[in-house]
């Protein structure tokens, strides 16, 4: 016979091992369901978010590099100081570029509508709005040899860029909301803020005046604007011009904390947001937000297709090299548009091929090609990437981009093929879709307010 204390035991032992396995099996069916959940994630948009955000990641970093170097500068305004503001403001642009190519897919950097745009702002003009109309900013020489004045800089007031609806803004203070402010007021080209308001304001203008192939201003081969260090020390506005580039360059880092926050791995307010919708990892009250993971990666290579095609082979190089117009280079004051070239495709070839600094990250885009249309498209790639490593060794050794878009350049030949292929590039995002079940036509790789050549 059993004792009553003995029974208890018992008892509760038999309790203790029903309740042990009934929380194990529950805790393997939670394990189960989170695996199961996770396994939802297509790989593919996983992919995506963690090359974004270690893309992103790196652009603040050095954005924060460069705001460093220019408070350096304002402290003390010498030529050691002014070369490495300059060269923060290039090294920064290495990884800023390859975030491009996450631009035109409805997403954190330039959503215009619905709670992506509410939550980050699309601040894509914000922060790399090109061309620019440097007069809005600072003087330039005209074609008499004359400053210009009425801009920015030399207003101690309220000052009204001009154009279409445009508002006039207090700019006694130079601050970052007076600059976010006149930024596109009155029109595309009134840019205020960002990467090529800065570039501006290191190196200042290069740019021709008789026509577009004669440089007036800082004529050679391998000169870039060359502004003088007594802007920043001795002339009347020096003050104002080291202001703004730390006003400036201060913008930039808020910008882009904001938008490499919608790819952190936790949700906490606005941060995480977008890539927990992008997997469809939202519950609660934002389970709305989710995005349909066929949408997303619809959205995604559509993205791809138009930033190659449209924006890649046709706003930064066509135009430039077709007219042919150095203004209409990306970053024409520096004359680094090379590297804004090499960058903007490195960009698309990491979303594509699922890589990034060296590192593969899983499942690309092109694992689901047949044989023949993925040798036919990395073939195109090889071609593409051979152009742009000429355009880059001429561009440091014997031209810059502005001298090789000239006619009486054989580099300019050159450029129109790397078009060329780029928008056939652009193209093969429809077979790209296609193998990953996605249905796409050339209409949806290409912008259809892309300019005319």
């Amino acid at each position: 016979m059993i004792n009553f204390t003995k029974k208890v035991l018992v008892s509760l032992s038999v309790v203790t091992a029903l309740a042990l396995s009934a929380n194990a099996a529950s805790n393997t069916e939670h394990l189960n369901s989170t695996k199961s959940e996770l396994v939802k994630v297509n790989p593919l948009l996983d992919v995506y978010a963690n090359i974004a955000y270690a893309n992103y990641g790196d652009a603040l970093k050095d954005a924060k590099s460069l705001k460093t170097a220019i408070d350096t500068f304002a402290k003390e305004a010498n030529e050691k100081n002014f070369e490495n503001a300059k060269k923060a403001w290039l090294k920064s642009r290495e990884s800023y570029g390859q975030t491009e190519a996450f631009r035109l897919s409805n997403g954190p950097i330039d959503a215009e509508d619905n709670w992506i745009a509410e939550a980050y702002g699309a601040l894509e003009g914000q922060i790399n709005a090109w061309p620019l109309d440097e007069n809005m900013i600072d003087y330039t020489i005209d074609a008499k040899g004359e400053k210009t004045s009425g801009n920015i800089i030399d207003t101690a007031g309220v000052f009204n860029p001009g154009g279409e609806g445009s508002s006039a803004i207090d700019v006694t203070n130079i601050t970052v909301d007076a600059i976010a402010s006149l930024n596109e007021n009155g029109g595309d080209a009134n840019v205020a803020s960002g990467y090529h308001a800065v570039e501006f304001l290191l190196w200042g203008q290069d740019q021709d005046y008789s026509n577009f192939l004669k440089d007036g201003v800082t004529p050679g081969a391998m000169s870039a604007g060359a502004r003088p260090l007594s802007d920043f020390t001795s002339e009347k506005n020096a003050k104002r011009r080291l202001a703004y580039l730390q006003v400036a360059s201060q913008k930039i880092v808020n910008d882009l904390e904001l938008v490499a926050s919608a790819w952190e791995k936790n949700v906490e307010g606005t941060k995480g947001l977008y890539q927990a919708a992008l997997k469809g990892q939202l519950k609660g009250e934002n389970a709305s937000k989710n995005i349909d993971s066929s949408e997303a990666l619809k959205q995604i290579i559509a993205g791809l297709g138009v930033f190659v095609k449209s924006e890649l082979a046709n706003e930064r190089i066509a135009v430039a090299v077709l007219t042919p117009s150095e203004e209409d280079e990306h970053s024409c004051f520096s004359d680094n548009t090379h590297r804004d070239i090499a960058n903007n495709y490195l960009g698309f070839k990491n979303i594509l091929t699922a890589t990034y600094n060296g590192k593969k990250y899983g499942k690309s885009l092109l694992d689901a090609l047949d044989k023949e249309t993925k040798t036919r498209i990395e073939k195109l790639m090889t071609s593409i990437e051979k152009k742009i490593a000429n355009i880059d060794e001429v561009a440091r050794t014997k031209e810059h981009f502005d001298y090789q878009i000239r006619e009486t350049s054989p580099q300019s030949k050159v450029i129109v093929k790397l078009k060329n292929e780029l928008r056939k590039l652009g193209d093969e995002m429809v077979h790209v879709a296609k193998a990953n079940k996605i249905n796409l036509s050339t209409d949806d790789v290409t912008d259809p307010e892309e300019t005319k050549i």
